[in-house]
């Protein structure tokens, strides 16, 4: 398997992807979503952006369902991230649910910032193509979701209760909520 790299040539692109069905299966939609909500709750999971250059960022804020008929992965970047800029450059995603042995690699990927730090060969991650995106996924990570940003849109202060905006925002950096339609959940064989 190829060890990071982002841009990836066409011959290669194919005996990826040949590895990468190997390796793990499409599963049902909302299959692992308790484990999902378990481990973005704690200690978190790993958004992945970027085509050209990917970056992992931990988020612990998410959002899974159905709106607009889809099923749709909301997720919460905020603008001073690099992420942030990834997310607008191209309008896919994946959402990577770590295993427990991770949990050092997403503490890294959260206080660390890609404009600084390359986090994929830092942690030593494996990027893998996407099956239905062109923003890869994790390797290491047993299960991930494919997502295309259907709609976005900015955290509004003034519609903010109180409580949330001095717990949550007390700079003022208020996030752009992604809402992705999931077009593909894989895990682990």
């Amino acid at each position: 398997m190829l060890k990071y790299k982002y841009c990836f040539k066409k011959n290669q692109w194919k005996k990826l992807m040949e590895e990468k069905a190997m390796a793990k299966k499409e599963i049902a939609t909302f299959e692992e979503l308790q484990e999902t909500l378990n481990r973005l709750n704690n200690p978190g999971a790993l958004l992945v952006a970027g085509k050209e250059k990917s970056n992992p960022m931990t988020i612990g804020w998410g959002s899974v369902g159905i709106i607009w008929g889809r099923p749709i992965f909301a997720v919460l970047v905020r603008p001073s991230r690099f992420t942030h800029g990834l997310m607008e450059s191209w309008p896919e995603f994946t959402v990577n649910i770590p295993s427990l042995e991770m949990d050092k690699i997403v503490n890294f990927c959260g206080t660390k910032s890609g404009r600084d730090v390359d986090k994929i060969a830092e942690c030593k991650l494996t990027l893998e193509p996407g099956h239905k995106i062109e923003i890869p996924s994790l390797a290491e990570c047993p299960i991930h979701y494919e997502c295309r940003i259907v709609h976005k849109n900015n955290v509004i202060p003034s519609e903010l209760i109180n409580e949330i905006t001095s717990e949550f925002y007390p700079s003022g950096d208020f996030h752009t909520v992604y809402f992705g339609e999931i077009l593909g959940v894989y895990r682990k064989k």
